[in-house]
């Protein structure tokens, strides 16, 4: 290419070897921004498209095959229906180098759009137990698409300034896999996505309310691990009139949900790290004068490490083992649909944080942002690979995190001029790693 002979001969005739990686960063900036120029119209028409044309976990069928074609137009090695309808295209530089893995995720949620777009969903689809249900991009995962297929068409075109290999992940089902399933994140790498190559780096996005164009992360736990809490109890039932000769099941429950704030207050160092454990399903009796027999609880548990989650569910265990003891009751406490919190590694972290502030630019980068509640599928990755997770600010006349609808509303909605920055930071993060220039 052109680029390249011009920086050999700037060396030459400066005689000066420092001063080609400079002139270097420059030159591939100016590149990559025209470039983001160039495909933000189609990026755009990317999003709409996807954002007008929703679907459900475990059946992103278009949106899949979209991906692909794309991919394939760009002369990438594609692979298709990993964990049902995922994708990954490969792009291999012109020079050896590392491996390293970029995320998207392509799902959408059964919410009725409320937005007003003029490419607003209409979509509706089954869900569950065969309910049909209206379908909406709530959550941004059009935009992460788009944005993904859009730094795959730049990087291609600078595939010769590329000393690596850089995987386009499209992930099925990060909201959850259909009642029966199995999808996501954790699919892919069971059905062996990373076999043949496995990245030692990835990284992924998500929008968000917030300032458009800011950049939030955090060092180590950055979003919460999320476990449903399941407490069964039984014991004698007995007239309401007479409750001594019984268990006492509703005041073993109410002892039990007293217990867990005890816990996330009490028995655990909140000044560490946050926690929260929530009941939020009771369903004990039937009757205003029967003493039941059994009882169920349901809640969730959010912690920011995984030896957090162990800590927590030995004192649950501990705690309702001996409360059903004073009932004269037993109670079996167990876990499910289990997602590991998102850790940023935080080497990884520190090297990719000026390609972070470059895409960013004047919107700012927040590397110490406030962890969030919310679980993501990403997470299942992260635990096997160095990985980094970001936020993208992308509320239209951004005003207050209180007044911007957030992920999930049927109000959701983004400013597209987030789409551009979104390019960028996988492009900026892609070509300053693989150049050696996080190091």
């Amino acid at each position: 290419m052109k680029l390249k002979a011009g920086l050999i001969a700037f060396t030459v005739i400066c005689g000066c070897q420092s001063v080609a990686p400079q002139s270097t960063s420059a030159q591939t900036s100016v590149m990559i921004d025209t470039l983001i120029s160039e495909i933000e119209p189609d990026v755009i028409a990317w999003r709409r498209d996807i954002h007008q044309n929703p679907e459900l976990s475990n059946r992103e069928f278009r949106t899949s095959e979209l991906v692909a074609d794309h991919l394939r137009s760009l002369g990438m090695d594609v692979t298709t229906d990993i964990a049902v309808t995922g994708v990954v295209g490969v792009l291999k530089g012109a020079r050896p180098g590392p491996v390293i893995a970029l995320r998207a995720d392509m799902d959408a949620l059964p919410i009725r759009e409320d937005t007003g777009l003029p490419f607003a969903s209409t979509v509706t689809a089954e869900y569950g137990f065969s309910n049909t249900v209206p379908v909406m991009h709530a959550c941004g995962h059009d935009a992460h698409t788009a944005i993904l297929m859009g730094a795959a068409s730049v990087l291609a075109e600078m595939q010769d300034e590329i000393a690596g290999t850089v995987l386009f992940v499209f992930q099925p089902a990060e909201e959850g896999a259909p009642m029966g399933e199995f999808g996501g994140a954790a699919r892919m790498l069971e059905e062996g996505v990373f076999d043949e190559l496995t990245p030692e780096a990835m990284f992924a996005l998500h929008v968000e309310p917030g300032p458009v164009g800011r950049i939030y992360t955090h060092p180590q736990g950055f979003l919460a691990g999320a476990s449903t809490l399941s407490i069964h109890m039984e014991g004698s039932g007995t007239h309401a009139a007479k409750p001594w000769s019984g268990s006492d099941l509703p005041s073993l429950g109410a002892d039990i949900i007293k217990a867990m704030g005890m816990i996330a207050a009490r028995r655990i160092d909140v000044l560490h790290e946050p926690s929260v454990i929530s009941l939020a399903r009771i369903e004990i009796g039937a009757r205003h004068n029967i003493m039941p027999a059994t009882g169920d609880m349901m809640g969730t548990v959010r912690v920011y490490s995984e030896a957090r989650l162990a800590q927590i569910k030995e004192e649950i265990s501990r705690a309702v083992a001996g409360l059903a003891m004073v009932y004269d009751a037993s109670a079996t406490v167990s876990y499910s649909d289990e997602i590991p919190p998102t850790v940023n590694n935080t080497e990884l972290l520190h090297k990719v944080l000026p390609s972070l502030e470059i895409a960013a630019g004047e919107a700012g980068l927040d590397a110490e942002s406030t962890p969030r509640a919310a679980a993501e599928d990403f997470s299942h990755f992260a635990r096997v690979i160095p990985s980094v997770y970001f936020i993208l600010g992308s509320t239209k006349n951004f005003e207050s995190f209180e007044t911007a609808p957030s992920n999930h509303s049927p109000q959701f909605d983004i400013d597209e001029a987030v789409l551009a920055v979104g390019v960028r930071a996988h492009v900026q993060i892609t070509m300053d790693y693989l150049d050696g220039s996080g190091d």
